[in-house]
């Protein structure tokens, strides 16, 4: 579990991904939608996508995408975000996170 952490280190937000994913883009839009200044790695175009992949699982992100960190924090996937957000709890994250501004 080497590659993820380098990933999500210094990105307020950063998303794993799958280009042909729904509920990826959901959350990607879900996200964005507030302007948040998010990284996205699509799994699927990536060299390294399988092994990223790999450690997600081994994390516990089942499954493996979408999954979100914000803070350099694994918030989880998208049952997590959702539940976030329905509570009104996204957006202060993301402000503490530094990914938004208000």
């Amino acid at each position: 579990m080497e590659m993820v952490p380098g990933m999500v280190a210094d990105r307020p937000v950063v998303i794993f991904s799958r280009s042909t994913c729904c509920m990826s883009h959901t959350i990607k839009t879900l996200i964005g939608g507030f302007g948040a200044n998010l990284t996205v790695y699509e799994l699927d175009e990536i060299q390294n996508g399988q092994q990223v992949e790999r450690e997600l699982q081994k994390i516990g992100c089942k499954p493996s995408v979408p999954v979100v960190f914000i803070g350099q924090q694994l918030v989880g996937g998208p049952k997590q975000v959702m539940t976030l957000q329905v509570k009104n709890q996204l957006a202060p994250l993301l402000i503490r996170a530094g990914a938004i501004w208000i």
